[in-house]
């Protein structure tokens, strides 16, 4: 089985519903995946979780998740949102969740 990172950048909530559909398809067939909110993406979590969206609700509860960038939430006013929400923030490349850690773990990077 793959390893796959899902690793989002554009805030549209329609697009990343694909990302989370993705991320469970791949799951459930015994893939390894992790998500990333980076960029735009990271107005996305408390948005979901107010409306109790069902597909990030799931991504949640299976661990699917491994952060949100915390530059990005920040700059785009969301970091004490993503701290309510007790989700990951990730900094390791410059202030911005990188990559590098999941391609050296063998994880193939999609980018949405």
């Amino acid at each position: 089985m793959a390893s796959y990172l899902f690793y989002g950048m554009q805030g549209a909530k329609m697009c990343f519903q694909h990302v989370l559909l993705n991320a469970l398809d791949l799951h459930e067939a015994g893939h390894t995946v992790r998500i990333i909110f980076e960029g735009e993406t990271v107005n996305l979590p408390p948005m979901l979780h107010e409306e109790g969206n069902p597909l990030y609700k799931q991504c949640l509860d299976l661990d699917l998740i491994a952060g949100v960038c915390q530059a990005c939430s920040h700059q785009l006013g969301v970091l004490n949102a993503i701290k309510a929400l007790g989700l990951p923030l990730l900094n390791d490349m410059s202030g911005h969740a990188g990559m590098k850690p999941f391609i050296e773990d063998g994880f193939d990077v999609m980018v949405f």
